[in-house]
């Protein structure tokens, strides 16, 4: 048996808690959504997604990490027609995206690292964070300010604002965040976006 779990641990189907009990894994959510079965994050999220989506009229996310990435886990999508869309279990990288950032800050900087690894930085646009150095200044910049943003690091012509989720321990666990055109997102609008996440 614990062959067979260290097989689907490997796998992403499952992990291992702290108390020696399996938790299903974020691989089991993308074939069938069981990796929140264990926890309500997604019912208890949704009417806050909602209410984020209301109030700043952009689409709201929910993203948890696996395996060094931000995996989109709900989304409230915004009534425009020019709009973020992500589907549930896709995967976003750590270093370009709002929620992967979000995220990290959070950590501390062994964990971050960790997760991030020493190598270069794969390039998406332009903006992208491609080195170490760079990224750790934009995560000290995220944690002054209180939130998040990736000014079109992952994709051109999309900017997002994020914040963490917290567990009950207050360690961080998942992100939301606000996503849109750069044509609505301006810059001029980022301070009362992140204000909302």
């Amino acid at each position: 048996a614990h062959r067979l779990l260290a097989t689907l641990e490997s796998a992403g189907y499952v992990q291992a808690g702290a108390n020696g009990e399996w938790l299903m894994g974020v691989r089991a959510f993308r074939v069938g959504a069981a990796f929140l079965s264990h926890r309500n994050l997604v019912v208890q999220a949704y009417p806050h997604l909602k209410d984020l989506m209301e109030r700043s009229g952009e689409t709201a996310n929910l993203a948890v990490i696996e395996s060094g990435e931000a995996v989109f886990v709900e989304q409230v999508q915004c009534r425009e027609l020019m709009r973020m869309s992500a589907k549930l279990g896709a995967r976003s990288p750590i270093h370009a995206s709002g929620v992967g950032k979000a995220m990290l800050a959070a950590m501390d900087a062994r964990s971050a690292a960790a997760i991030v690894g020493g190598h270069a930085l794969q390039r998406y646009t332009a903006h992208t964070l491609t080195t170490a150095a760079a990224l750790a200044k934009e995560l000290d910049a995220t944690r002054a300010r209180g939130f998040a943003i990736d000014d079109e690091e992952h994709a051109n012509g999309m900017r997002c604002v994020a914040s963490t989720v917290y567990d009950e321990y207050g360690e961080p666990w998942a992100a939301v965040s606000l996503a849109g055109p750069t044509t609505r997102i301006t810059r001029e609008r980022i301070p009362a976006l992140g204000a909302l996440v």
